[in-house]
């Protein structure tokens, strides 16, 4: 995963930190593979999205949240309900039977006598066949499918960074068009797939019709940590509000005779300082002008604060030889005081260092920007995942798969998302002091979420078992909410032309180089201007025309 692929594209950690039930149940993607870039040729339609043909948002609220959404931040919970609401009292099925594509990147269970899949299909009235293969090769896979056009299954699930080249030509050609179903007040029939945010069903449209079902994603997808607990040994307030003052903390932290450093690199963190459009992404300049995000005087800006940086010598020397592997374990053992990481980073890291370390504290930063005053947040991806249904002329058969689908996206609080996420209690999990599912050895055997890579519910925040967690995250996310601001072509499907993918494959090396001082910014001039005359202007006049018809 590039660094710039973390400011504004798929957060990896906001979708794999939901899926984890424990290590033996869900598997999770490996980094490469997670980040792969979504490739191919141009899409059905880029970009048009009526917003008529957009499902109705009807928020439906099961168990009251402690810390409520703001703006469209993650809410959270400080307790686990004692008793889980019935959101559905009778199946929502009607008796059919559908194949399900879908990855696992864990063992895969057989399906076959496995008493979570025989629970879950019981409880949605219809039965679900899944066709579950090796998440590290589901791309390969899912291409070779929907190529072939034949057998395809009835549902289908096509992560992110796995859409395959021409996919805009094959949801139209094997995919039903949701819209006549889902389009307005027609989702209300629906009443779980309603609650679903509007910037996550905008992601599922192609040509300018309804096609997928999502898996939302967080808005708000990285942070500035800085280990709270240190700072306070330290006696040193940790406030920065410009990218000068936090050059200025790292400094005053850093003592290689400790082997104490500053920060690992900030490349992330620099790009959401200086409010760098996300990788990719283009912003109008004064004139009106589309400019891509390495044209910008913010990316100039970002670039020369990571010279001063490093030149100051407070990256750690792991960062510095790029071994980002070295990030988190420098982090966590206190070599390093700061660093750049996806939020679901921090439940993860408190996971991993509670239990040997219990005055363990990471805490993001609030957002500012590089010179002061409001920054820029720019939104992340607002679905990592979504589904679509093959096409039918039995109407009766799509509504069957909706309301399926209606019921898989039983959002927290329900017995419906506790069955989906965890199984069936006495059988996968056992409920634990704080009202939390632990996995049995059963679970391990038999456990796969197959059913949420089809639909899922809105992200909340129930990490309870970490004291003051949840309320910290959401108030900070709540805080940073205000900042949130879309990109040009925010939430619209849009293949670039395969004779552009090239351009960008300097720059992720360039903006290591330069960093570290191994080249200059007259360096960077020459890459923008080759980059121009290879194919950027062209590529401009691509998006340009998208932004006219918008």
């Amino acid at each position: 995963m590039t660094a710039s692929q973390l400011t504004g594209g798929i957060n990896r950690r906001s979708f794999l930190g939901f899926l984890a039930v424990g290590a033996a149940v869900a598997g999770v993607p490996s980094l490469l593979t997670a980040c792969t870039a979504a490739g191919g040729g141009p899409a059905a339609a880029p970009g048009k999205v009526t917003a008529g043909n957009l499902p109705t948002y009807v928020p439906v609220e099961y168990v009251k949240p402690d810390f409520p959404s703001v703006n469209g931040s993650t809410a959270g919970y400080a307790s686990i309900p004692e008793d889980l609401v019935t959101a559905f009292e009778t199946p929502p099925g009607s008796g059919g039977t559908y194949t399900a594509m879908t990855p696992l990147w864990s063992t895969i269970p057989s399906t076959r006598g496995n008493e979570y899949f025989d629970a879950v299909n019981e409880a949605i009235g219809t039965t679900v066949k899944f066709q579950i293969s090796d998440g590290n090769t589901y791309g390969d896979k899912l291409a070779a499918v929907l190529a072939s056009a034949k057998d395809v299954p009835d549902w289908v699930c096509v992560p992110t960074w796995n859409i395959p080249p021409r996919f805009g030509q094959a949801v139209e050609a094997l995919f039903q068009d949701l819209t006549p179903f889902l389009a307005g007040d027609k989702v209300k029939k629906y009443k779980n797939l309603a609650n679903l945010p509007t910037d996550a069903w905008r992601f599922c449209v192609f040509d300018d019709k309804l096609y997928g079902l999502p898996f939302p994603g967080e808005g708000i997808t990285n942070a500035i940590f800085h280990r709270a607990d240190l700072f306070a040994e330290l006696g040193i307030e940790a406030a920065p509000t410009t990218a000068d003052e936090l050059l200025e903390l790292a400094k005053e932290v850093t003592d290689p005779g400790k082997k104490r450093w500053g920060v690992n690199d900030m490349w992330v963190g620099a790009n959401m300082m200086f409010g760098v459009p996300p990788t990719d992404r283009w912003r109008l300049d004064d004139a009106g002008k589309l400019v891509h995000r390495i044209e910008t005087e913010e990316y100039r800006a970002a670039l020369d604060w990571q010279i001063k940086m490093y030149k100051a010598g407070v990256v750690h020397p792991d960062a510095v030889a790029d071994r980002p592997e070295m990030g988190k374990p420098n982090f966590e053992s206190g070599a390093v005081l700061m660093c750049t990481d996806g939020v679901g980073g921090w439940h993860e890291a408190l996971g991993r260092m509670l239990a040997t370390n219990p005055d363990y504290d990471q805490r993001p930063f609030p957002y500012f920007a590089a010179e002061g005053g409001e920054p820029a947040l720019w939104k992340g991806a607002p679905a990592n995942i979504f589904s679509f249904l093959k096409k039918n002329d039995d109407t009766a058969k799509i509504e069957e798969l909706l309301a399926v689908a209606d019921f898989l996206a039983s959002p927290f609080g329900t017995e419906e998302y506790q069955l989906i996420n965890y199984g069936v209690e006495g059988t996968h999990y056992e409920l634990d002091g704080d009202g939390l599912p632990v996995a049995t050895e059963k679970a391990a055997t038999e456990v796969a979420q197959s059913y949420i890579f089809l639909v899922d519910p809105p992200v909340v925040q129930t990490k309870v078992q970490y004291p003051g967690f949840v309320e910290a995250y959401c108030t900070w996310q709540a805080d940073a909410s205000q900042y949130l601001v879309e990109d040009l072509f925010y939430g619209m499907q849009i293949s670039e032309p395969a004779q552009y993918a090239a351009l960008k494959a300097p720059f992720e090396d360039l903006e290591k180089d330069i960093s570290r001082g191994r080249k200059t910014m007259a360096d960077l001039d020459e890459a923008v201007a080759t980059w121009s005359s290879s194919g950027g202007e062209e590529l401009r006049a691509f998006y340009q025309d998208i932004l006219d018809k918008k």
